[in-house]
């Protein structure tokens, strides 16, 4: 067994830093949600809503991939996550902002000790522990915090939501407003209705 297969076989001790520990009075916990937000469903919002009663700010990280083309431009998203996370009944400060690299590394960027994730099914489920795992390994002293979908959202799926909207669906049942308006936009430009 190599090096690096022995280090991650024996199991990982853990120390705590400031960041992981009981915040002061003075020290925000802060969290990072990290996605495509293309479009924003009422699914995101139910784990920004979830988050926001466990940290005091979250930062809602739009990641940009410079080899996909989303619906819906970054200022786009921007505006309506801002837009809906005013609507959040929440003491929890909420910050957009965007990332195009490592997800840890945003986190780090902001002062998150923890990345929140959102699980609707077993599929995702398994993909995010593997996430975990990786993101673990990279940033030990960021936490990843699994959120399960609430039972009325566990269906909700951006991609869904965009083909319904590409075939001229009402998509109003899951996502916000101002969601369901940029994404009208967003299929007037690309002619599909």
């Amino acid at each position: 067994m190599g090096a690096a297969e022995s280090r991650l076989a024996e199991p990982r001790k853990i120390s705590y830093t400031p960041a992981m520990t009981a915040a002061s009075a003075t020290t925000a916990r802060t969290a990072l949600y990290a996605g495509t937000f293309d479009p924003l469903t009422f699914g995101h919002l139910d784990v920004m809503s979830q988050g926001g009663a466990l940290f005091d700010k979250i930062v809602v990280a739009i990641g940009v991939h410079h080899g996909k083309e989303p619906w819906l431009s970054f200022d786009e998203r921007a505006a309506v996550i801002r837009d809906a996370c005013a609507s959040i009944g929440s003491s929890c400060a909420f910050e957009v902002a965007g990332f195009d690299g490592l997800v840890v590394e945003a986190a780090r960027q902001h002062g998150a000790c923890a990345i929140l994730r959102g699980l609707r099914d077993s599929a995702d489920f398994d993909y995010e522990m593997q996430m975990a795992g990786m993101n673990g390994i990279l940033a030990p002293d960021i936490r990843t915090i699994f959120l399960p979908a609430s039972p009325g959202l566990r269906h909700v799926s951006g991609t869904f939501v965009r083909q319904i909207a590409a075939l001229g669906g009402d998509v109003s049942a899951f996502a916000p407003a101002a969601s369901v308006a940029a994404l009208e936009r967003a299929v007037k430009r690309r002619g599909r209705t």
